[in-house]
């Protein structure tokens, strides 16, 4: 649990240092790079040289090892709530950093993700003990697929639609993500060579990323980011429940129920948080 919650706080405050450095860079330009459409690599370069956006890619990078060993002790709804609650880490930093100001409601949102992650972890029991399937690691490789399937349709629709379908999808390749660690047993060359889990992984997670950037780019922060935390928490939840054997403590199963609820709408009242807020905002 140690370990989920501080991937949540490596994520959180990642978002944050890398939406001040971006800012920084442009402002350094005059503010004209990426008046166009789509991604600036010339801004993405000047970013690179603020020492903010390169602690926040190393924070994103211990985020990832510790969610990993979360994932290898804990039960996959867990460690899902866990992630989705870097939201309230980027409301608070930012509320700090970047003099946003969080209104009641969402200070009360951070307080709820709180109360489902403490209820969360007393009811928690260990990771489940099944072997996954061959069934379910190409089953995981096929909706990799899928999502950047579900991109290419998403990117045509129109206004918030689109950034629904971006986000949802983001969501589900991060939950890929989150399936395949527990379906991968070994980390010798010829195993994961072998394995469609690991394939899975990173068609999953590097489909999330495009799918996610291109979604918080293109259409609504909040809405793309409510359709990422549906998607990267339920799914995955559901698989590790019915197919991995991960369980309650003894007689606490309505106490994780409820947690992980708690903790997944609380993140959605602070989906505006996907990305770090102008500075100064409300």
């Amino acid at each position: 649990m140690i370990c989920a919650l501080g991937a949540a706080v490596c994520f959180g405050t990642a978002t944050v240092l890398q939406a001040m450095a971006a800012r920084a860079a442009a402002a350094g330009d005059g503010g004209s790079s990426g008046s166009g459409s789509g991604v600036d690599a010339a801004l993405l370069l000047r970013a690179l040289r603020q020492w903010r956006y390169l602690v926040g890619l190393a924070l994103d990078g211990a985020g990832f090892v510790l969610q990993i060993a979360a994932l290898r002790s804990l039960p996959i709804y867990t460690v899902g709530a866990a992630l989705a609650a870097s939201l309230a880490v980027t409301a608070v930093v930012a509320a700090r950093l970047l003099r946003v100001r969080l209104n009641r409601v969402e200070w009360g949102a951070v307080g709820v993700v709180c109360a489902g992650l403490a209820m969360l972890g007393l009811a928690s029991g260990a990771e489940g003990d099944r072997a996954g399937s061959d069934a379910l690691k190409y089953a995981m490789l096929g909706t990799a697929v899928a999502v950047l399937l579900l991109g290419a349709v998403g990117g045509r629709l129109p206004g918030r639609g689109r950034a629904l379908v971006l986000g949802l999808g983001a969501g589900f390749g991060f939950g890929v993500v989150e399936v395949a660690v527990r379906l991968i047993d070994s980390l010798a060359v010829g195993y994961l060579l072998r394995n469609p889990a690991t394939y899975a992984l990173l068609v999953g997670g590097g489909a999330a990323f495009l799918l996610l950037t291109s979604a918080l780019q293109r259409g609504s922060v909040t809405v793309a980011t409510a359709g990422m935390v549906v998607g990267e928490t339920v799914g995955p939840a559901v698989v590790g429940v019915v197919w991995l054997g991960d369980r309650t403590r003894e007689g606490l199963g309505w106490l994780a129920v409820l947690g992980f609820a708690v903790a997944v709408v609380g993140a959605l009242a602070l989906a505006r948080f996907g990305e770090a807020p102008v500075e100064g905002g409300t």
